[in-house]
């Protein structure tokens, strides 16, 4: 009886060595190219991964400088680190302008004649630590151009035309250590704006036209409190008033100050901002109103008093007859049906 093909005894391990052997010249892929292609999650940046104007090198460096690019080059790799964009011809950056870069940490944008960075620009850059857009042409910063960079460290807008920073434009940045301002048109900064950048010990300011005015006293307050180099404390200076030109911004203590008004507090700003024009024009004809109303109730209670003093007339029973009784001819106080009966 012959037995049946399930109850075959397994090959023994020298007879199938042979057959192993010859397995991988089957395999249409070079070893080579398996090897690559199991390497490369885990490597630095590919072909594939790096932009094509651009140059990579492992580490995950892509370096795009003085190419003259008008845009951001497609093409971005989540296993880029760094790239450099400086020196070229960026004039604007739109949203989402550096999708798929979500593991960038340095960013140089500097010398591109940018003038315009919308507000979700950096949308996806959480990991970025250092953002570089000096030399370039920025006048103003939207509020929360950089509120998705909660990871950031360095921030420079030296060199650019910046006349006001609100705080909202820099936003909450809780690891921000270095702010880089020299060189823009700022003569002071929005109180509130150093308050919320808790870890910052390195600001650079020098090349601005400061006014020591009131509007002075928080960053003097701040100076205070983390001293400057002595380099960088003599070169920030003011321009105006001219009594005080070229007075280095450390020199004034808290008494400079004591002549300044303090600021409203956010609930008496909201105030003020609630009651804007027309809410005053509405506010004073409603009190118009309800004087005219508690006017005329007053004069009315007045008559009605003065008439109750008033000393009454006796009744004329002839003139001013009761009309639930009547006179008889019979005589008074009879009633009249009475006297007909």
């Amino acid at each position: 009886m012959r037995s049946s093909s399930w109850s075959r005894p397994w090959p023994q391990t020298p007879t199938l060595l042979p057959l192993l052997l010859l397995l991988p010249p089957l395999s249409p892929w070079p070893v080579w190219a398996q090897v690559s292609a199991t390497a490369s999650p885990s490597g630095s940046p590919g072909a594939r991964d790096c932009p094509e104007e651009c140059t990579c090198e492992p580490g995950g460096l892509a370096t795009c400088s003085a190419l003259a690019l008008p845009a951001v080059p497609a093409g971005l790799s989540l296993r880029l680190r760094e790239l450099l964009l400086d020196h070229n011809h960026l004039r604007a950056l739109p949203p989402g302008a550096f999708a798929g870069a979500g593991a960038l940490q340095l960013l140089d944008l500097s010398e591109n004649g940018l003038h315009s960075v919308h507000v979700r620009a950096f949308w996806g850059l959480g990991a970025l630590q250092l953002l570089d857009l000096s030399a370039n042409q920025l006048e103003a910063l939207a509020p929360g151009t950089f509120a998705p960079l909660r990871a950031l460290r360095t921030l420079s807008l030296a060199g650019n035309r910046l006349a006001r920073l609100e705080p909202a434009a820099l936003g909450a940045l809780p690891l921000l250590r270095s702010l880089s301002l020299q060189d823009n048109a700022l003569a002071a900064l929005a109180p509130g704006l150093l308050a919320r950048l808790p870890a910052l010990d390195a600001l650079h300011l020098h090349g601005n036209p400061w006014a020591c005015s009131c509007a002075l006293r928080p960053l003097c307050a701040w100076l205070r409190r983390h001293p400057l180099s002595t380099s960088e404390a003599e070169a920030a200076l003011c321009v105006w008033p001219g009594r005080l030109t070229l007075s280095p911004l450390t020199a004034f203590p808290d008494a400079a100050f004591r002549h300044c008004a303090q600021p409203l507090a956010l609930r008496d700003l909201a105030v003020v901002y609630a009651l804007g024009p027309a809410s005053f024009l509405v506010s004073v004809a409603a009190c118009l109103a309800l004087g005219s109303v508690l006017t005329a109730c007053s004069a009315r209670r007045r008559r009605r008093t003065a008439a109750l003093r008033r000393p009454r007339r006796p009744r004329d029973p002839d003139s001013d007859p009761d009309p639930h009784c009547s006179v008889s001819p019979a005589g008074p106080g009879i009633p009249a049906a009475a006297a007909q009966a």
